[in-house]
């Protein structure tokens, strides 16, 4: 099978790792390119969008693609809503690999927004020092509001900072004493972050929690309906059973 995988998570590169290990398909690996720094991979590489739904579809054509593995980041809406609509056109099986989103354990005082743009209006106007992981793209809303803000990014944002910002350039995963120790350090009141679901990055959570914080939790995004797994290992056992139904296809 000739394989497109869309990546952008750990399980992307884990679920590409297996594959080729395994050396019974082709894999070719689509990163964005939004992060200079990528983690490599052993397979076939492309950076770099598609052009749309239509630069998609011509894509899985022109590389007889026999299936797509979506394994974008959750928030990543656009690249699973062009995948759906070019795999759809192209009669091609579709798996979209989607982490479990986290969920509030008890005495966490989570407060749930439906988008970035709805964040500083739940922060309120009374300044407070955030600490900001959603991500160095998602700026804009916090450019004229009163608080001071921690941004971690893995690299160094290309758009202006927010006024009273302070930087730190870090990679996950990162453990739960190194995390209150950061929140610590810097007096932050409150946590923003997108629901994610990564394991690498979760220990945020577990220490605004025991530092009673409030977390302002950013909720995934609307997908349109796909066949959907929450594991490596269901995605390589849906590969296999495509790989045995294409097989009886072509006798």
């Amino acid at each position: 099978m000739q394989i497109l995988i869309l990546g952008g998570t750990s399980e992307a590169r884990q679920l590409c790792q297996a594959l080729e290990s395994r050396r019974d398909h082709h894999i070719i690996f689509s990163l964005a390119g939004v992060t200079n720094s990528a983690l490599p991979v052993p397979s076939e590489k492309r950076i770099g969008g598609f052009g749309g739904v239509d630069g998609l579809t011509t894509y899985l054509g022109a590389n007889r693609i026999d299936a797509v593995i979506d394994a974008t980041h959750p928030f990543a809406a656009q690249m699973s809503r062009h995948a759906v609509e070019a795999a759809t056109r192209c009669a091609l099986p579709l798996l979209r690999l989607s982490r479990p989103a986290w969920k509030a354990p008890p005495g966490a005082r989570w407060r749930h927004v439906d988008s970035i743009d709805a964040v500083p209006a739940v922060l309120g106007e009374t300044p407070r020092y955030v600490f900001l992981t959603t991500g160095r793209k998602d700026l804009a809303p916090f450019m004229m509001t009163p608080h001071r803000y921690l941004l971690r990014s893995i690299e160094t944002p290309s758009l202006p900072l927010p006024p009273r910002t302070t930087l730190i350039l870090a990679r996950g995963p990162f453990s739960l004493d190194d995390e209150i120790a950061l929140m610590t350090q810097h007096g932050i009141e409150c946590l923003v972050t997108k629901n994610a679901g990564s394991d690498a990055t979760a220990a945020k959570l577990d220490a605004a929690r025991r530092l009673d914080l409030e977390v302002i939790m950013v909720d995934r995004p609307a997908l349109p309906p796909a066949q959907e797994c929450e594991s490596v290992e269901e995605a390589l056992d849906w590969v296999a059973q495509n790989a045995r139904q294409g097989t009886r296809r072509s006798v």
